[in-house]
């Protein structure tokens, strides 16, 4: 393979540490390389040495004559002053552009839901960095460096993004480096990984599941290598504090063959350990909702201007969900679909339009949101005070820590047990939310969107310690490693309503691309379809009588088995929350008629899907 680009015996150092010491990488056609390692340690630092934005303090970083790259940052670089067609596109002509396969793709696929003549001032934050990638991929480069590609984007948008990095080159052609802590979009588009740690930067072969695979078996070799030293230290320890005379009379070299066993002694990479916490008792009822909507009102004051009354939006409808104990669900949908907001009906924040929300009386719900409210009134506070002024001891795997020792178990080091939390990073800030939420010993643990900031070893710990946890968890986000990681089954706000998902994200994913067919197909009935056409677009054949009386039937068929279904799914979660939880046989056996069941379910609501296409 023909070679990009390459750094060799590079160094960089800062005021206070130094980040690089002689490091020498590679770039050849036909790699796509992730980037993984702890917040801070120099991933994006990395990326802008390599990619000549960043000159190193020693060595060089040199690239193959020709070669053209581009780079995605992970701050927003876009012009307000530009539309959405001139961010993407610039001054390409529309006729150039419009005939380019690739460029078509990438508008399809990012920003056909965004007006092209809109306002990059008034654009979302993911809209902002859908359009900024769409700019970078129409450009035709040998090396794109994308650094948190997936911030922003939906589990829709990272499967589109991972689809077309796959078929941007051939296999031989092309060099694509990501930073990015989204595990299943590693895993699916790269050949290679660099771990960043310790100054150094450690390459790996494969996705990030090898990757895992060799840092364990490199880690085992290390553990049983430290086992032999241990034990040789041990015996020389020993052999020197035989006797004063003995001592005397010892070869000097085994005294320093055992002070170097003592000072060569490695420092554990990986501190982290997180403990499952305490869980109050959770009864058999946890939160019900039946037949629950929520209406909001919409634009008030324009429809107040108008002379009219508020306008209405439905977000939920009529929607029932009986959680059981134990339940360890993921929800999934689209941004603005309502995800939220069903997790408020749960938590007790939000009441119902209409229905009923059922609540056991030992429940106790804690929320990780998006925000990191619970700190505004700490923010001045040591790390160390905020803990240790809740309790003086605490138990955690069986043992009694201090609150400095179950920080130091989380990831917080010495020195940073005395920092203020205001000048914690936003990955620490996270650690410590959820470590408050964790200690406030609740059974209804309610998770979104918990991967904000974490690096890939800490989304590992975190899923370790959730693996322990005893009560119900509900867990939205677009992290799809972290979904089918965590969560035992997934359900899908759509239009209002929640499915069911036997299949998970892939027939997540299979609904949604039927749906906006669906769509598609709806707005080309339009007289004004794609804004350019006044004539209406041929249709699709209508169903005869015969046709559309069989449809019908089918239709009220299906929803009935629907009701039948779903009401033994729920009488089966309520069998499982009543087997004696010893009886392993009883519950494996149950649990199979639980899948079963959820996939028939699954297959009745793709045909109801099917059918309420043919009738529309």
């Amino acid at each position: 393979m023909a070679h990009l680009l390459g750094a060799e015996g590079i160094r960089l150092e800062y005021p206070t540490r130094v980040i690089f010491e002689n490091v020498t990488l590679g770039i050849n056609e036909g790699d796509r390389i992730g980037i993984v390692g702890r917040n801070g340690d120099g991933k994006s630092t990395l990326l802008q040495l390599m990619s000549g934005r960043l000159e190193p303090d020693a060595g060089r970083v040199t690239r193959r004559n020709g070669v053209t790259l581009a780079v995605l940052d992970q701050s927003d670089t876009l012009d307000d002053a530009l539309t959405v067609g001139q961010a993407i596109v610039g001054d390409i002509d529309e006729h150039v552009w419009a005939g380019d396969p690739l460029v078509r793709d990438v508008i399809a696929g990012l920003a056909s839901d965004i007006p092209w003549e809109a306002s990059v001032k008034d654009l979302s934050g993911g809209q902002r960095r859908r359009v900024a990638l769409a700019a970078l991929l129409i450009g035709d480069h040998d090396i794109i460096f994308l650094d948190e590609p997936t911030n922003h984007l939906d589990v829709e948008g990272i499967a589109w993004l991972a689809g077309h990095l796959k078929r941007r080159w051939s296999t031989n052609a092309g060099g694509l480096v990501v930073v990015t802590h989204d595990r299943w979009f590693l895993d699916e588009i790269c050949t290679a990984t660099w771990e960043v740690h310790d100054q150094l930067v450690e390459p790996f072969e494969g996705g990030y599941a090898a990757y895992i695979l060799q840092r364990v078996e490199r880690d085992t070799m290390a553990a049983t290598m430290e086992s032999k030293r241990q034990n040789l230290m041990k015996k020389e320890l020993a052999w020197l504090r035989r006797g004063a005379p003995a001592r005397t009379a010892k070869p000097k070299f085994r005294i320093e063959a055992a002070n170097a066993l003592i000072e060569n002694e490695p420092p554990a990479r990986n501190s982290v350990s997180l403990a499952s916490m305490a869980m109050q008792r959770l009864g058999k009822d946890v939160v019900d909702l039946e037949n629950v909507s929520v209406v909001y009102d919409v634009a008030a004051r324009a429809s107040a201007a108008a002379g009219g009354a508020p306008a209405k939006k439905t977000v939920l409808h009529d929607i029932t969900w009986r959680i059981a104990p134990g339940e360890r669900t993921g929800i999934l949908g689209v941004n603005g679909v309502g995800k939220s907001t069903l997790l408020s009906l749960v938590s007790g924040t939000l009441q119902p339009t209409t229905g009923r929300v059922k609540r056991g009386k030992t429940i106790k719900v804690a929320t990780l949101t998006q925000q990191l409210f619970e700190l505004d009134e700490i923010l001045n506070d040591r790390v160390s005070e905020v803990i240790g002024r809740q309790r003086s001891t605490y138990v955690s795997g069986g043992k009694e820590m201090t609150p400095s020792q179950l920080l130091e178990r989380v990831g917080f080091s010495s020195a940073q047990l005395s920092t203020p939390v205001k000048d914690l990073s936003g990955g620490q800030k996270r650690r410590l939310q959820l470590l408050l939420i964790l200690l406030s010993e609740p059974n209804v643990l309610i998770l979104d969107e918990p991967t904000n900031d974490l690096d890939t070893d800490m989304l590992a710990a975190i899923e370790d310690l959730l693996d322990t946890f005893p009560g119900t968890l509900l867990v939205v986000s677009h992290d799809r490693y972290l979904l089918e990681r965590v969560t035992d089954n997934q359900y899908a706000v759509i239009e209002g309503g929640l499915i069911h998902l036997p299949r998970g994200v892939d027939q997540y994913l299979e609904v949604r691309a039927l749906q906006q067919r669906t769509e598609t197909r709806g707005s080309s009935d339009s007289p004004t379809a794609a804004g350019t056409s006044t004539s209406a677009a041929p249709t699709s054949p209508k169903l005869n009588g015969a046709e559309l009386r069989n449809a019908q039937k089918e239709l009220a068929s299906v929803n009935r088995r629907l009701e039948k279904y779903g009401q033994q799914v729920n009488d089966i979660h309520a069998r499982m929350a009543a087997h004696d939880q010893s009886d392993y046989t009883g519950l494996a056996t149950l649990s199979s008629e639980l899948d079963a069941t959820q996939n028939t379910l699954s297959d009745l609501e793709l045909r109801w899907l099917e059918l309420s296409e043919l009738l529309a």
